[in-house]
């Protein structure tokens, strides 16, 4: 029995690395908004509390600047340091930088007004901290322990809206495509001239759903390539590049770096050796990343994956394949973050918390065009009915040369959105 669907959690949104400059913009910002904070609510104190004079302002505009300026340096390095990560931290960096700004701004006042050094002009400065500079201490406190964090990580984790991007990127099938590596099925003739109609009409159907399609360049000798998503995996603006289990793929990674890094807005990394991950193992349900633990995908692709992914607030939860070639090729989500597979490709079901099995092997794999509409292979005309039976648009395509590849829609493509 199923679990009701619901919507999944939110995608995390791609936080782009926190490099020197963004980390010394975040100091400078932080400590810039308290400081400016704390002066204006000091001189509107003063403008009400001297029944809404504007002269009063002249009077302590340049007394307050100085202070401002003050404190503005003195949280900038306390912030560098790590001020901001704890209350306790923001209450004495707040106290201290309010009191010794006020101290330091009293006494330039004092001087600037013709007064001399002595024991008064000393009592003065002192008193000042809780009758002149006792509101903009306070300001300071209070805007350091509440406004100085948000300030901070807001800047940290800012990233710029994402483009609405409806891209594709796909690759002719090679000339030799028959020598596909196969795993788990055995081989069985591949018509060429079918195949290359196929995937003609895969892409048509792509275009016909508003997707710009981006062909990768030709690889006629590299079987494997038109299998383009095992090459790459996007997570918003993060592109990671594969690791191909199998050897004889690892030619195919080149001019996918190329196509990937020539898209704008794309930050691309890559799984390094010994680690291998292929695209096909990896199913992205909102933030939750399930990677197959299969022959193609080992153990430290899946580690590598994994911190690459969470700094940007993504699970990875791993799932042993043994039966199929890739997690895919087996199981794939619907836009409300339903898991639909075949139980019996799947080494179990109990890592996904809403599963729902299909009718036909091939019809585990679905391709989101839309919050509405999926791409499933004609193949699996029973599962599409079930599928459109939920509320789904429905467009199917042929690709049964490429299934005898152990291929699926999803292997086709990669979409950049």
């Amino acid at each position: 029995m199923t679990t009701p669907a619901m919507p999944p959690t939110a995608p995390a949104r791609f936080r782009p690395a926190i490099t020197p400059g963004r980390r010394v913009a975040a100091v400078l910002a932080s400590a810039a908004a308290v400081a400016f904070a704390a002066m204006l609510v000091s001189l509107l104190a003063f403008f009400i509390g001297s029944g809404q004079s504007p002269q009063v302002l002249g009077q302590v505009f340049g007394h307050f600047a100085l202070a401002a300026f003050v404190v503005w340096m003195l949280l900038s390095v306390a912030n560098a340091v790590g001020a901001t990560r704890a209350w306790f931290l923001t209450l004495i960096t707040g106290f201290a930088s309010g009191c010794l700004a006020a101290l330091l701004a009293t006494s330039v006042t004092a001087s600037a007004a013709g007064n001399t050094f002595s024991g008064a002009i000393v009592l003065f400065v002192i008193g000042s901290l809780v009758s002149l500079n006792l509101i903009f201490i306070l300001a300071v406190i209070v805007g350091e322990m509440l406004l100085a964090p948000v300030v901070f990580r807001r800047i940290l984790d800012y990233a710029p809206a994402a483009t609405d991007r409806r891209m594709a990127l796909v690759r002719i099938p090679a000339s030799n495509l028959d020598e596909a590596v196969l795993t788990h099925r055995d081989r069985k003739p591949i018509d060429q001239s079918l195949a290359d109609k196929q995937w003609d009409n895969y892409c048509a159907a792509l275009v016909a759903e508003g997707w710009e399609t981006i062909e990768v360049d030709a690889a006629p000798d590299l079987a494997d390539s038109v299998f383009v998503e095992d090459m790459v995996v996007l997570f918003g603006d993060l592109a990671v590049l594969a690791s191909p289990g199998a050897e004889s793929r690892r030619p195919e990674i080149e001019a996918i770096e190329r196509a990937v890094r020539a898209v704008p807005g794309l930050t691309v990394t890559r799984i390094q050796l010994p680690g291998t991950l292929d695209g096909g193992d990896v199913l992205k349900v909102g933030s939750t990343v399930y990677v197959g633990a299969s022959s193609r995908t080992n153990s430290e692709g899946i580690r590598q994956l994994r911190t690459l992914l969470t700094p940007h607030r993504y699970t990875v939860v791993a799932v042993p394949i043994s039966k199929a070639l890739h997690l895919k090729s087996a199981a794939t989500a619907l836009p409300d973050g339903t898991i639909i597979g075949d139980p019996a490709l799947l080494d179990g079901t109990t890592l996904f918390p809403r599963f729902l099995p299909v009718p036909e092997p091939e019809g585990v794999a679905v391709v989101e065009l839309s919050r509405e509409s999926l791409l499933m292979s004609s193949s699996a005309p029973q599962t599409a009915a079930m599928v459109a039976g939920l509320g789904y648009r429905v467009v199917t395509v042929d690709i049964g040369e490429f299934e005898k590849l152990e291929g699926c829609v999803t292997c086709l493509s990669v979409r950049v959105r």
